[in-house]
């Protein structure tokens, strides 16, 4: 990736966290943690990666994102309207009544949105069964989704996983987003692992996987080029993230899967981050 295209996927990072700070905060709460340590994937993927077109987002041979780790949907839904499926300004209308951004990704209410997930793990199964029934339709597109380590607690994921080795489905790149936090607490409290361990335990299923910075654009374009370099397998790229990155107020603490987020929290916040980006 030349320097032009790196600071471009960057400014698009920093904005999906401003929009989904400002999103937010318009409901008054919501799921800033999982949101924010996935927006520097979601611009690689929409600004670089992924065939779509926001003007035809049902076409066929489209590239499809599930996000099973569903309550991310903020971060989902700024990338969009960013992208340019619907404008911004729907953005102010998350979670409320009547919206179409609900909570959780909804494939029946957000255009651009693959699969309704919120249920964890069930979205994970979802994407393998997209991309095995692209095989058999010859459809040559790639799915991608995403999990997040505590979400890889459920046993579906590994079912899906199991299925997906076996079935040697290679036009698949799955991330888990590996922050250490789930709802209420820390994952090393429940499954102690580390990002290798976790890596390893994909390739136990079948599967390729590798460890990389998950908020370093260069190391997931990077580790994205080099999955589709191997043949016959399902890929998986474990990131290693911080949960809330860029709300400055939700790093580093344990109550930061969804936060009480009013207006002038969401202007500090912003005013903050770029400080710190020297923006």
């Amino acid at each position: 990736m030349d320097n032009k295209k790196l600071e471009e996927i960057k400014e698009k990072a920093f904005e999906i966290r401003c929009l989904t700070i400002n999103e937010i905060s318009s409901f008054g709460s919501g799921h800033i943690g999982g949101a924010m340590s996935i927006s520097d994937l979601l611009a690689l993927l929409y600004f670089d990666v992924m065939n779509v077109d926001p003007k035809d987002p049902k076409k066929e041979d489209r590239d499809r994102l599930v996000v099973s780790k569903g309550h991310a949907g903020p971060a989902v839904y700024s990338t969009l309207a960013l992208k340019g499926y619907f404008p911004k300004e729907m953005l102010s209308t998350l979670n409320q009544g009547g919206t179409n951004l609900p909570s959780h990704c909804d494939m029946l209410k957000t255009p651009g949105i693959d699969f309704t997930a919120g249920s964890l793990g069930q979205g994970f199964s979802a994407a393998m069964g997209i991309a095995a029934g692209n095989r058999v339709k010859g459809v040559d597109a790639w799915t991608y989704t995403i999990i997040g380590d505590g979400e890889s607690q459920e046993g579906q994921i590994w079912e899906a996983a199991e299925f997906a080795g076996a079935q040697k489905l290679d036009r698949v790149i799955a991330f888990e987003d590996l922050n250490g936090q789930q709802l209420d607490g820390y994952t090393k409290d429940i499954i102690p692992e580390e990002a290798e361990a976790v890596a390893q335990r994909w390739r136990s299923f079948g599967w390729s996987a590798e460890v990389v910075d998950g908020h370093d654009i260069e190391a997931l374009k990077k580790a994205i080029e080099s999955a589709k370099s191997v043949k016959g397998l399902p890929h998986m790229i474990v990131m290693k993230t911080q949960k809330s990155h860029g709300y400055i107020p939700g790093e580093g603490i344990k109550s930061n899967h969804s936060m009480p987020i009013k207006k002038e929290d969401a202007e500090a916040a912003i005013k903050a981050l770029k400080e710190r980006e020297g923006r």
